[in-house]
């Protein structure tokens, strides 16, 4: 493929960042009377206690407050529905003044969106972090405005650790290889759990790729899927941790990140990639974990280190309804770093600016987060202003975990999933 898709100092972004929940109230296809803005957003809870509900209601009624003349709608979705369903409204001509969700690039292709500095100011603008304002943009305009992110590192139980007499965390391949093998040796269910099903896998599959210096990108910003280093990279987790035993029972191609996530709460996984949630939630099972930059492959030069994982949702505004003085107020109100830092505290995730990251008004980032917003400064992220990505990541999805099988060719695997991007990238 010739047509460049990523920016030279990151690539681009991403899907929802946790397990969805069953949709709350909302209008339906119905766009608002004047004085009412509509923002349809996904429900990052995952039950009723941890539902986005309160804090949008809060939301919108602070800001009406603020600006009498401005209603503010909000309808939740889950994960699985939202982009599908905004883009049948937008289709139908019903689009919503505002959406929240884990892609833009479409809209923005259809000439649907506000770029962002119809809506805010140079300085609100000019505060987004920076890997993530790049993957918010299409060529120099900004139209996915990030709201909350996060980053991936390697997970590890600390008290499977000291059991198999491990003394300090990988660093390269071959020490997650020998970790994993003395893991394995007292019994650890899943030494390194490797989530290749069909639920997040072009994260665990991008996570490995960029650690062995490759990516889904080459260094002209064209997809490079079946690259000498991705087809290295899928060769070496088949014949030294898959065909060894150390990923645990599960097939790879099997095993969602859900599923992974689980086990390892249940004490049942020395090693995964995570965010910060996940260690959250550990920490208060009372499991003790550490985290840090996912081992790199021996051929890596010496102090070479590849970036990590970045994933964020976007908001955006859409042009139907000609209420782009509305809608920047009301960005502007959530935007503000007390708002914008607890809706992220809320779900342990990062706000997307540098002043909320730097001084969040909700009282500062926890210690634990921080690490994930340092590897998230210099984060390489899925290239969702291409408007073929979410075809080419569902096919990374429904494919990569073959590469790993017994009867899997990874060199195969990976020119298959190669040609598939290709058409999709043709269609748009």
């Amino acid at each position: 493929m010739q047509r460049r898709i990523f920016g030279t100092t990151a690539t681009t972004a991403v899907l929802g960042l946790l397990i969805p929940l069953a949709g709350c109230g909302g209008s339906g296809d119905s766009a608002g009377d004047s004085g009412t803005l509509h923002l349809v957003a996904a429900e990052y809870g995952d039950s009723p206690a941890t539902s986005s509900k309160p804090y949008w209601d809060r939301m919108a009624a602070d800001f009406t407050e603020q600006n009498p003349g401005i209603k503010v709608e909000v309808e939740l979705l889950p994960w699985a529905d939202i982009d599908r369903e905004v883009s049948r409204r937008v289709k139908d001509g019903k689009s919503p003044d505002m959406a929240l969700m884990g892609s833009y690039s479409d809209f923005a292709a259809q000439g649907k969106l506000y770029p962002a500095d119809e809506l805010l100011s140079v300085t609100a603008e000019a505060n987004f972090l920076q890997p993530l304002a790049d993957a918010g943009s299409v060529g120099s305009t900004l139209y996915g405005l990030p709201f909350v992110a996060s980053s991936r590192l390697l997970f590890y139980n600390e008290a499977l650790f000291a059991k198999a007499g491990i003394k300090e965390a990988p660093k390269t391949w071959s020490d997650l290889k020998a970790d994993a093998k003395a893991l394995k040796d007292k019994g650890v269910k899943y030494p390194y759990a490797l989530p290749l099903g069909p639920e997040e896998a072009h994260a665990e599959a991008l996570i490995w790729e960029l650690s062995n210096g490759g990516g889904y990108a080459d260094s002209s910003g064209n997809y490079s899927l079946d690259s000498d280093q991705n087809i290295a990279t899928w060769s070496w987790v088949k014949e030294h941790m898959v065909a060894t035993g150390l990923t645990g029972p599960t097939p790879p191609s099997q095993l969602n990140r859900a599923e992974a996530f689980a086990a390892f709460l249940r004490g049942e996984v020395g090693m995964v990639n995570g965010y910060p949630s996940l260690a959250h939630e550990a920490r208060s099972k009372g499991i003790g974990v550490a985290t840090v930059a996912m081992p790199v492959s021996d051929n890596l030069g010496t102090g070479e280190v590849p970036p990590t994982v970045g994933v964020a949702d976007w908001m955006m505004a859409f042009k139907q309804n000609g209420k782009r003085a509305e809608i920047g107020k009301f960005l502007d109100f959530v935007y503000q770093d007390k708002n914008l830092s607890d809706f992220a505290g809320r779900y342990h995730l990062l706000p997307s600016t540098v002043t909320a990251s730097r001084t969040p008004a909700g009282g500062g980032l926890d210690k634990n987060d921080t690490q994930f917003l340092n590897a998230l400064r210099g984060a390489q992220l899925y290239p969702v202003n291409d408007p073929s990505w979410l075809t080419v990541s569902d096919t990374i999805k429904r494919n990569i975990g073959r590469a790993v099988e017994p009867s899997g060719d990874p060199k195969l695997v990976l020119e298959d999933i190669a040609s598939q991007a290709s058409q999709a990238s043709k269609k748009h």
